[in-house]
């Protein structure tokens, strides 16, 4: 009985383990959508910078991002802005963030369980299935642990008391039909993370919004990006 506890222990410690490699680097946003696409039938579309975003390499590979799951659609790449049937505009960012500070008064006794990491973590789902759910609208923004991005959460600890930094970052794509300027697509994702890097962000972000894409217009859902594996 002693042999099979300790057994079962471990188990737990390496499921605990794995729960928490997995959503080291997870991204939980918010989306909201509105839309009046048309079916995808071989359209043309072009991604061009929103106003005050600049024309560099990065866009250039965000924008790629974003035409792969266009054309993972069923849309088609234009060569130039003026042979496309569909203006796609981009725009993202991320804020200066702010220091978050937080009290834990089990944090001690939890450093002393060796069990604790057990049940760490939360479920989510946007690529892949977790925990046998389906969605991709699981806890998402509202996730109550979604600031921990590490052991025990990352950030600075002192005592009980945890600071950590929050970055906020955006994305918003709008699509319109080149021939007559009628808006089809405004989609506007926002996240919070404890990084700032773009480079990491953007592509997170832009999966948020393509998941179930067109969507339902006016809807808002929350989706948590699980961590890709490197």
């Amino acid at each position: 009985m002693i042999r099979i506890s300790k057994l079962a222990g471990a188990m737990l410690l390496g499921a605990g383990a794995i729960a928490l490699s997995g959503c080291a680097n997870s991204l939980h946003t918010q989306v909201s959508r509105y839309q009046q696409m048309p079916a995808p039938a071989g359209q043309t579309f072009y991604v061009v910078p929103a106003d005050g975003q600049q024309a560099s390499l990065e866009f250039g590979r965000n924008a790629t991002i974003v035409a792969r799951q266009l054309e993972a659609r069923g849309y088609r790449p234009a060569g130039a802005p003026q042979a496309a049937d569909l203006l796609v505009t981009l725009d993202y960012g991320v804020d200066q963030g702010a220091t978050h500070v937080e009290t834990d008064p089990f944090l001690h006794s939890r450093l002393r369980d060796p069990y604790w990491g057990s049940f760490y973590g939360s479920p989510y789902y946007s690529r892949y299935g977790y925990w046998g759910r389906r969605s991709p609208f699981y806890y998402g923004w509202d996730d109550p642990l979604w600031y921990r991005s590490g052991y025990y959460g990352g950030g600075y600890y002192r005592g009980a008391i945890r600071s950590y930094t929050v970055y906020k970052s955006f994305l918003d794509m709008d699509i319109v039909r080149r021939a007559d300027n009628s808006q089809l697509f405004q989609g506007h994702v926002k996240a919070r993370s404890q990084t700032d890097e773009l480079g990491a962000l953007v592509p997170n972000l832009v999966e948020a919004m393509f998941t179930d894409f067109p969507g339902r217009s006016g809807e808002t859902v929350k989706i948590t990006v699980p961590a890709r594996k490197s």
